[in-house]
């Protein structure tokens, strides 16, 4: 491929060169050839034999010293052109590289003209094929891992059970029951989250009052909050009005929020939630009191699966999918979400076009 383009190049260039020297000839045989005559005229020598031997003369020499520069501009040519491609020779074998799985490849891009530019925007494609193996990697093994919990819980429960170990009481199908609910809760996260992954094309816009919907989706959460002796304020006075959005999404959005909230404030905490503009944007944020979020943690809250705490249990912490659905809606309504830790509360945000 680099040969045939290197070809082509300097068939691009050829004609160019034929061209000047056809100019030159001509220029010769019309322009040099009358001054001679006319010089031959003014001193009474016969033009015609000299005139011919001039001409023979000038061609003779015109077409060593073409065919020399000839030489001298395809050498040339061939070498600088080769050079100028050589790092879209790199970019080739860096992709085939990166189709065969290898995701580490990078080329050099220090050049300032069009083809570095081309080489950083390789660079960046190979980071982001890259961080996505990685995170289709950690998505694999974590759903492996949530699934093989309850599963493992539950054959060992149902062995014990069809060996007399354990009695067949309303305690043990309760449990059995709760490991049940656990898959299904896990599969239900996960169809959200695909459902969340492609919704940018499906998205039904309406104007949306954040503010009622803030209180609808508290409304659901009310009694959950106050069984765990959870103090809830809505502050939705605030709201900047009617946003463009699809209202079901967004409701999924606040519901994720306010169950991150009631699953990570301690009994008898607090938590808020709020409406308000903020620079032509309107923000919606959930507070609430608890364990600190480390700083260097914050930047991954929103990925799928992460959770801060390892040893939770995903009974009590989730499977670490809310917020990645939360993520995931929002940039699709053209919005941006966030994290805040500190003094004792973590606040999650999102904010979207008013």
């Amino acid at each position: 491929m680099r040969v045939r383009l290197v070809y082509k190049l300097l068939a691009v260039n050829l004609p160019l060169v034929a061209a000047v020297l056809i100019v030159v000839w001509v220029a010769i045989d019309t322009l040099a050839a009358d001054y001679f005559t006319t010089l031959m005229d003014r001193y009474h020598v016969s033009p015609v034999e000299s005139n011919r031997m001039f001409l023979e003369a000038v061609h003779r020499y015109i077409l060593w010293a073409s065919a020399g520069g000839l030489l001298v501009a395809v050498v040339a040519s061939f070498l600088l052109t080769r050079r100028v491609l050589q790092p879209l020779s790199d970019m080739a074998e860096g992709a085939r590289r990166i189709a065969h799985g290898d995701y580490a490849t990078r080329v050099r891009a220090t050049a300032t003209d069009e083809v570095g530019e081309l080489g950083r925007a390789f660079n960046a494609m190979a980071d982001d094929l890259a961080r996505i193996e990685s995170l289709r990697k950690t998505m694999v093994a974590d759903v492996a891992h949530e699934l093989r919990t309850p599963l493992t819980n539950m054959r060992g429960y149902l062995e014990a059970l069809r060996d007399g170990v354990v009695a067949s009481d309303p305690e043990t199908f309760t449990m059995l029951e709760a490991e049940a609910v656990r898959l299904v809760r896990l599969v239900e996260d996960l169809s959200a989250l695909t459902r969340a992954d492609a919704a940018k094309g499906s998205l039904r816009f309406e104007p949306v009052d954040l503010g009622a919907l803030l209180r609808e989706a508290a409304g659901l959460y009310a009694t959950r909050f106050a069984e765990k002796g959870i103090s809830l304020d809505v502050a939705a006075d605030g709201a900047p009005g009617a946003v463009r959005g699809d209202k079901a999404w967004l409701l999924t959005v606040m519901r994720n929020l306010l169950d991150n909230a009631l699953r990570y404030t301690p009994a008898g905490g607090t938590a808020a939630v709020a409406v308000g503009r903020d620079a032509g944007t309107a923000r919606v944020t959930v507070t609430n009191t608890g364990v600190e979020i480390p700083a260097a943690e914050l930047p991954f809250v929103f990925e799928r699966f992460y959770r801060v705490d390892k040893s939770r249990s995903r009974d009590s912490g989730g499977a670490g999918i809310g917020l990645a659905i939360v993520k995931q809606l929002i940039e699709a309504h053209g919005g941006e979400v966030g994290a805040e830790s500190g003094a004792g509360a973590t606040r999650v945000w999102f904010e979207l076009p008013a």
